[in-house]
């Protein structure tokens, strides 16, 4: 299996943010990098803002829960 390209980045946050992502994080079987970056994705998506070249409801991120399903047209 071929792994896709990474970016490092650095981030820096509150000790207590960080406490509450790790938390969330092992409630969902994720790493904490892998928690963020699954939270950025359905940011993105959220704003459309999906990055160039995505599969619409496409996973990246190992173990990240598939999107909510599409609403029904005239369910609103």
């Amino acid at each position: 299996m071929v792994m896709a390209e990474r970016k490092s980045i650095l981030l820096r946050m509150r000790p207590d943010l960080y406490d509450a992502l790790q938390r969330w994080a092992q409630d969902e079987i994720r790493s904490v990098n892998g928690q963020i970056e699954y939270l950025l994705e359905q940011a993105l998506r959220q704003a459309g803002r999906e990055p160039r070249g995505a599969k619409p409801g496409a996973k990246s991120t190992p173990g990240s829960a598939p999107p909510p399903p599409e609403p029904k047209p005239g369910s609103d």
